[in-house]
């Protein structure tokens, strides 16, 4: 092993996971959830911040599009960001800080909220939203109570611990959410996550994919890839296990390619595997897989059988099934009826079926559109031009001149460092005027490969200017 070099990051990482904790939590009297109703009021009486135009909760890609994107149409629309964050943190490209890519560092991916309301004129609120009550139109904070005309959920996503595991106590939710970060959302989950792989000696990383619709469905398997690369060229004896509730992977043939040429057998991909439980105490994942007898039924379906198996791992980034985040419980608009609740569309409009007056964007939405960085910006965009005709007195329909938006969603993963290279997606947006979908086109290069290094190239190229976009 290169052990000068690893204790070297080890060192390095102490000092460093000290003080981005403190950036990325946020942590002060204004992000704590207080019980419902206690900071809104004062003697019986509403305290009321003020009241804006256009409110839009979370300051995440879709959010801040939507704000920019508002005040470039029209600079006299009032527009507040609620948001309980004090920065930025960017989960797209943060794969490729866990591969430690050259040049990337924590400041590659966190940014200070001041500089876009500086630069496009929009207003920050940075509290916790607690309430939404549609019928005063009003967005209760710890801070206390701002009113609006129009408002636009962009929130995210939470982790659906509690139905993923519904035996687990509160205690041991704690404790997983500590020792086996998901690491999806933006916080110090992700510096949790970096941290254990600087540390750990020789041994297995397991990786968990979640069920159902959740954020970046490459997520998992770039994230394999990542950490592959980082422990080939850290000579880490050990392997990358991927433990999958179903079979499919996103870009599938692409991350199979790199895997099987890139790392040999250090990358084990498993099907149709439940997570029973996990010993974080002795690093001990336990999970049930479903395999193949070898048989048939009647409908020529495989036959399967269970198997209980357990695993030691060095690390375990346990990634949960994915919730729309609570806050679009607290507006009461309609979602659909999957464990994720996505918020019902009015059509091929982002304004939510429920109530004209609130919109969603990103992650959230209800269309047939995968959820990722650059599709929470296209969401964005399109909800932007909504709003600012509906302001300005004028007719407005999504894709009124065609029913194709042809790679509306790109979206790359790093497979490969020492040389740097990259697979790519691409969505073609379509509707039939119910709802939008995305068709995915996984495209090969001159070679007749998936992975190149001009894709790894564009992938720091987009990732530069997404960033440049939403915050110069």
């Amino acid at each position: 092993m290169n052990m000068n070099r690893r204790n070297a990051l080890k060192i390095g990482a102490v000092g460093v996971a000290a003080a981005a904790v403190s950036t990325l939590t946020g942590c002060n009297n204004a992000s704590a959830t207080p019980a419902a109703g206690t900071c809104a009021t004062t003697a019986g009486k509403k305290n009321v911040l003020g009241k804006h135009q256009i409110v839009v909760i979370g300051g995440g890609f879709g959010g801040l599009t939507v704000a920019k994107g508002l005040k470039k149409k029209d600079s006299k629309f009032d527009v507040l960001v609620i948001e309980k964050n004090d920065t930025f943190m960017s989960c797209p490209f943060s794969n490729a800080y866990l591969g430690k890519l050259e040049g990337l560092n924590l400041g590659t991916f966190i940014f200070d909220y001041a500089q876009p309301v500086e630069a496009h004129g929009y207003s920050m609120l940075r509290s916790e939203v607690i309430g939404i009550d549609r019928v005063a139109k009003e967005v209760h904070t710890a801070a206390g109570i701002v009113q609006y005309d129009i408002l636009v959920l962009s929130p995210g996503i939470d982790y659906d611990y509690e139905n993923q595991f519904p035996t687990f106590s509160k205690e041991k939710i704690a404790d997983l959410k500590r020792n086996a970060p998901g690491a999806l959302i933006p916080g110090s989950e992700h510096v949790a996550l970096d941290r254990m792989l600087k540390n750990m000696e020789d041994g297995d990383v397991v990786i968990t994919v979640p069920s159902g619709k959740f954020r970046c469905p490459p997520a998992p398997f770039e994230r394999a890839s990542m950490i592959a690369a980082y422990m080939k060229k850290e000579d880490i004896a050990g392997k990358v296990i991927i433990l999958n509730p179903g079979k499919d992977i996103a870009k599938g043939a692409a991350f199979k390619e790199s895997w099987k040429e890139l790392y040999g057998d250090k990358v084990v991909h498993m099907d149709f595997c439940k997570i029973d439980d996990v010993d974080t105490d002795g690093k001990t994942i336990s999970f049930t897989q479903k395999i193949p007898t070898g048989k048939k039924d009647a409908d020529g379906f495989d036959i399967m059988k269970e198997e209980k198996k357990s695993h030691k791992y060095a690390v375990l980034n346990l990634i949960p099934n994915n919730k729309a985040n609570g806050v679009v419980k607290m507006s009461g608009v309609e979602v659909t009826k999957d464990s994720f609740g996505k918020v019902l569309m009015n059509g091929c409009s982002f304004q939510t079926k429920t109530d004209k007056d609130i919109y969603a964007v990103g992650d959230v939405v209800g269309h047939g559109v995968p959820p990722s960085g650059q599709t929470a910006v296209w969401t964005g965009q399109q909800c932007v031009e909504e709003i600012a005709h509906r302001l300005h007195g004028k007719p407005y329909e999504l894709l009124v001149k065609t029913t194709t938006i042809n790679a509306g969603n790109v979206c790359y993963s790093m497979v490969g460092d020492k040389p740097e290279e990259a697979i790519m997606v691409t969505h073609d947006f379509s509707w039939t005027g119910a709802v939008i979908n995305g068709a995915a086109k996984v495209p090969k290069g001159p070679d007749g490969k998936f992975r190149s290094a001009a894709t790894a190239k564009a992938n720091r190229d987009w990732y530069r200017g997404i960033m440049a976009d939403l915050f110069n």
